[in-house]
Parts: structure tokens; sequence; C-alpha cells
């Protein structure tokens, strides 16, 4: 009930539609070295560089009004789930990723 008198609030305040329960579908683009993801028409993304067998995540990026909706979480778990089947170690420059890892355990083997 609360969730959904903020969501309204919101709406009325900004004119913007929140929609917390839409699906994320997140995109590998290795020719961008990014992992993103189009949400309510913002480009998200989670940049990374290839160095050997060393990923080097150095940057995320989540618009604002999109922000708390776990979208950053889900770009960075897509990476890291692709490096761990690549057999890549991860190299989390990125202060989000770093974060990340630290809070989710099963990823912490994947650090250099």
């Amino acid at each position: 009930m609360i969730v959904r008198n903020l969501q309204r609030w919101w709406q009325r305040l900004t004119g913007y539609h929140v929609r917390m329960n839409a699906p994320i579908n997140v995109i590998h683009r290795p020719e961008q070295s990014c992992f993103e993801a189009i949400v309510d028409g913002h480009r998200c993304v989670a940049d990374y560089r290839l160095d050997g067998q060393l990923m080097h995540m150095h940057h995320t990026l989540v618009h604002p009004a999109l922000e708390g909706r776990g979208i950053a979480a889900k770009l960075v778990e897509a990476a890291l789930q692709w490096a761990q089947t690549q057999g890549y170690r991860v190299n989390p420059s990125c202060s989000y990723v770093r974060v990340y890892i630290q809070r989710h355990a099963q990823w912490q083997p994947l650090v250099r």
C-alpha cells in the first residue's frame, strides 16, 4: 500500500510513470565493451575493458529517474556471469561493482 501511494505521489509530482515491476532485459554488447539495458527509454550500462584474462569493470550508469529499481545490480550480475563463463578474473574498479561483489559472496572468487 505504501509503495503504491509513493508511486502515485511521484507520478503526480513529476508526470513520470514509475513501473517498478517491469522486466529488465540486459544485452551484452561486446563491440562496445558493455552490458546494456534500455529502461523507460533510458540507456543504462555497465562498461568493461578486457586485458587478456582480466575484465576491468570500470563504470556503471543508470539514469537518476531509474535509481532504486535494481537495474545496476542486473547489469553487474549479467557481466559477472559472463566473466565467469569465459574464465575471466574481474578487477572491480567501479565503486558500485566493488560494493556489489562485497555484498554477494558468490562473486568474490572472481576478483583478482
